[in-house]
């Protein structure tokens, strides 16, 4: 079996108490780990944001896992991108460090580089929501509603900017509605979704965009269909 290092973070303190989120992230990489054929040698987990340029800097556990599978000459495995981070930038730092990272929640990728086209999907992701959360403000600005941090204020905030997304989201539904069962097909016996992406292609199961599956976009849709 192949060896490799398990990589766990939770980016609050109250979450790392508990233990909120650790051992769930932990499980996941140890089932992937088995199926896959890895060997999980270290285990290495830490309490912090994930912000910030100098993130890694801040993240010694990260730089241990990093030279920790240098040595055992194996990836990192880490449950989901959000826990390595969704920064651009911060992945391509740790692609100069010549160390495989697989997300097992997306599978194993056939090039590293996809990590750094997950990370630009995630970031893009980020932004719209930041964008949607802004014209949010800005309507219940123009309604009159006074902005602050009464938890009924943004309730408000949010009622106003998810009013505005309620027809494209049904139009979504609609189009994923046909494909529920070929994506429950693919993704049956614990398929990642890297393989239950080119599962669909194969059988030339196009998107609802109308063009090929991928990772990214085959866990939008698995979660909105509620199979993930």
């Amino acid at each position: 079996m192949q060896r490799a290092i398990g990589y766990t973070r939770v980016s609050t303190k109250r979450q790392g108490k508990s233990g909120l989120g650790l051992e769930a992230q932990r499980a996941a990489i140890e089932t992937f780990a088995s199926r896959e054929g890895y060997a999980v040698t270290a285990w290495h987990s830490e309490v912090e944001t994930g912000k910030g340029s100098d993130a890694l800097e801040r993240r010694p556990q990260l730089a241990a896992a990093l030279q920790a599978a240098k040595k055992a000459r194996g990836p990192v495995l880490v449950a989901k991108l959000d826990r390595l981070s969704r920064d651009v930038f911060f992945i391509s730092g740790l692609m100069t460090h010549a160390v495989e990272f697989i997300v097992t929640e997306l599978g194993k990728q056939e090039h590293p580089f996809m990590l750094h086209l997950l990370a630009a999907f995630a970031q893009e992701e980020r932004r719209r929501i930041s964008e949607r959360t802004k014209e949010g403000l800005a309507a219940a600005k123009a309604h009159g509603t006074k902005l602050g941090m009464h938890a009924r204020t943004k309730g408000e905030i949010k009622r106003l900017s998810a009013k505005g997304s309620v027809a494209s989201s049904a139009a979504a539904d609609a189009r994923l509605k046909p494909l529920e069962l070929s994506i429950k097909a693919a993704l049956a016996d614990g398929a990642s979704l890297r393989k239950a992406a080119d599962l669909l292609n194969e059988k030339n199961i196009a998107s609802p965009a109308g063009g090929r599956w991928h990772a990214p976009s085959l866990l939008k849709a698995a979660r909105r269909l509620k199979l993930r």
